[in-house]
């Protein structure tokens, strides 16, 4: 398949081959014909790419504000690396999409292969959407009116949020696209609505849909404008589908509604806003979210949970459906918000024209209908330096940040032969396997397990997906670096047993490792020489100070990512064992808040773990904190001595002999020691470097913890 991205870092927009995307749960594979560039956010996006550091950060001040704080706290280098990681990532372009049903996943039943529908996939030929984000298109709607639909739908759900009724007075402030669409779907509800903008042309546009008009560009009275359109009484509600930095729009709309007037913020505009305004009429400002009811809902989204029509009447697909049956019946006209077509292999010229000429409207990209060639889940890259079958040659399943940012180049700079990677979207594959050299991409995983050119595999993928791939890789008879956690459940964790004890009996064991890196840090090497002089017990005080992150995010489900102290705190149990070098022998959890909110997670814990050399220590993870303390502080107390590690960066010491601090450059959580040992044990004959049976413990610690802190 081909599809367009965006390198935010300088702009560039580029169309990359790659392998097409696998079916997954609840999605529709679709063939696309027709996409509609969205004017005004995929301007913004080319406008904030081809801005330098400095006018990056002043289009986005709450980002900066973030990376500050992560300086103080990781160092200057650290956060440097991760800003230019992000900037280097390309994005996908697009939100509006028309194809055809290609194939859908067992849990569809609304539609079928060889449906027409309308997504919100991006500009690719080949897209994969969810269920509740397509809707099928009537017979008598054609492909390049149907693209307009996503966008028509942002402009509905600001309506609905306006409730306007028959006989009110509407402004719509800018009246481009999303304008245009407005004022028709306003007019279709009986409102006199008047057209504010500075383009004369896309004025003349809105009159012809029935608005009155009003050119602010002149040197004319903006308000009174409006006052004179509802006869001096102030307008019933005002929609701004404006895009500008300038605070005018909500000033004007504030001061030309009548008291207890409604102002629906569609677009982007400044929201300095006069409080006496707001205050005198007692004025209703509400920012409309995209689609309707659903948008950003992982449930609705992802996991294909419709709201009931009862209690919610206009979700996301259901505005879509909407739309779809006005353009049917003929009252919302498109044609004449068609600007431009062009080809989809002559995208970059279409994103020229949307640079340069401010005079656009809806741009039309146009696919051809070779389909076969588009599915394809593998792809030869360009690297294809002969290989060594007697070294590590690696093939990597998962490309998200963590693996594309840390894992893969640690991986090709400690040695490592780079064969295939699989991504389940396909992009990732491409982009990253071309980066570091591999020599295929491929969204088909099984194929790797298959082939005997691969005989080392790393699993970077969601957590859920863990204990399948380590059990497949094991009895295929290759190694394994699984990103923790080994395994989310008791049940996982005894198939990978299982499975490990059959492949025992084998006289090639191959290798099995835990990404637990914090272990190979230079900070945690020098603290364990240091607690190796002495044999007393320890006691330990891990904090992680872990940050917040939403109650619907994938690694809060229990399901999906095992929940937060199996995906990351499991990092401080393999530790702490590491350090207090001695048997686990009770696991003591309790978290904070209680049964009856719904809302508490077990991310805000204290876990205590006893070992049997008669060490002990307490894990404290806590979501509830502040970023501009240190992530992560170690305390560790013995025979009289006490040393401190702050983030991975400082190690104190109090009472030792001869020591009294180290301290990086730059933070180091072991990410790339990690990995460098892994590939030597490999190439060296060695054992691994963790023993199965600390692997094993540790994973079974950390599911008891979990275990507990989830029945509280």
């Amino acid at each position: 398949m081909k599809q367009l991205l965006q390198n935010l870092a300088n702009g560039q927009t580029q169309i990359i081959d790659a392998p097409s995307p696998v079916i997954s749960p609840g999605t529709l594979l679709i063939t696309t014909t027709t996409t509609l560039i969205s004017a005004g956010t995929e301007r913004m996006l080319l406008e904030f790419g081809d801005a330098n550091l400095l006018g990056k950060a002043q289009q986005q001040p709450e980002k900066v504000k973030l990376v500050l704080e992560k300086m103080k706290t990781d160092g200057i280098l650290t956060t440097i690396d991760a800003v230019r990681s992000k900037l280097n990532q390309p994005i996908p372009l697009g939100y509006s999409n028309v194809g055809i049903v290609e194939n859908i996943s067992d849990e569809v039943d609304v539609f079928k292969p060889g449906d027409r529908v309308v997504s919100n996939g991006r500009h690719a030929d080949v897209v994969r959407v969810p269920k509740n984000l397509c809707a099928k298109i009537p017979d008598n709607v054609s492909d390049e009116k149907a693209a307009f639909t996503i966008v028509s739908s942002i402009s509905l759900q600001g309506i609905r949020l306006a409730k306007p009724t028959l006989g009110e007075t509407f402004v719509v402030i800018g009246v481009g696209l999303l304008g245009l669409i407005t004022v028709q779907l306003l007019k279709a509800q009986g409102i006199k609505v008047l057209a504010i903008d500075i383009d004369e042309n896309k004025l003349m546009l809105a009159k012809n849909f029935g608005a009155e008009i009003f050119n602010s560009n002149e040197d004319t009275d903006t308000v009174a404008a409006g006052m004179a359109f509802s006869k001096g009484v102030g307008v019933d509600g005002v929609i701004i589908t404006a895009s500008t930095k300038s605070n005018i729009p909500i000033a004007n709309a504030a001061q030309m509604s009548r008291k207890r007037g409604r102002i629906i913020l569609v677009g982007v505009t400044g929201l300095n806003i006069n409080r006496a305004d707001f205050y005198e009429k007692e004025l209703t400002l509400q920012v409309s979210c995209s689609y309707g009811p659903g948008r950003y809902d992982p449930d609705y989204e992802e996991n294909g949970i419709d709201y009931p029509i009862g209690f919610v009447r206009w979700t996301e697909q259901r505005n879509f459906e909407a739309v779809l049956e006005m353009m049917s019946n003929g009252s919302l006209e498109i044609d004449e918000l068609i600007s431009h077509r062009y080809n989809f292999e002559n995208a970059s010229t279409a994103y020229d024209t949307l640079k340069n000429d401010r005079n656009t409207l809806g741009i039309l990209l146009l696919y051809n209908e070779n389909n076969q060639s588009r599915y394809k889940n593998n792809k030869k890259l360009s690297f294809n330096k002969p290989l060594d079958s007697t070294r590590p040659v690696i093939s990597f399943i998962g490309a998200g940040n963590y693996a594309s940012r840390i894992l893969i180049p640690s991986f090709k700079s400690a040695g490592a032969q780079l064969q295939t990677i699989v991504t389940s979207g396909g992009i990732n594959s491409v982009f990253h396997g071309e980066k570091f050299g591999f020599r295929e991409a491929s969204t088909e995983v099984n194929q790797i397990f298959d082939n005997e050119i691969t005989n080392t595999v790393v699993i970077a993928t969601r957590h859920d997906t863990h204990a399948l791939f380590v059990n497949k890789a094991l009895s295929a008879g290759k190694n394994v670096f699984v990103e923790k956690p080994l395994a989310i459940s008791f049940e996982e964790l005894e198939t990978i047993k299982s499975t490990y004890d059959k492949i025992s009996q084998k006289n090639t064991l191959p290798r099995l490792m835990v990404g637990y890196n914090r272990r190979f840090s230079p900070i945690i090497k020098k603290t364990k020489e240091l607690l190796e002089s002495t044999s007393a017990p320890k006691s330990f005080i891990m904090t992680m100070n872990a940050g917040f992150i939403p109650s619907d995010h994938w690694v809060q489900d229990h399901k999906k990512g095992g929940g937060r102290i199996i995906g990351e705190a499991c990092h401080y149990i393999d530790l702490m064992k590491y350090l207090a070098n001695s048997e686990i022998i009770y696991s003591i959890a309790r978290k904070m808040g209680d049964n009856g909110n719904k809302e508490i997670t077990e991310d805000k814990a204290v876990i205590t773990l006893g070992f049997k050399d008669g060490s002990f220590g307490s894990i404290n993870y806590f979501a509830n904190g502040h970023k501009s303390f240190p992530k992560e502080r170690i305390e560790i107390f013995t025979s009289g001595k006490i040393l401190q590690i702050d983030n991975f960066r400082t190690l104190r010491g109090f009472g030792w002999n001869n020591f009294k601090n180290y301290k990086l450059i730059r933070q180091d959580k072991g990410q790339v020691a990690c990995p460098d040992a892994f590939i030597k044990s490999i190439i060296n004959g060695d054992n691994c470097p963790l023993n199965i049976e600390d692997i094993f413990e540790v994973a079974n610690v950390t599911i008891e913890v979990a275990r507990q802190l989830n029945s509280q």
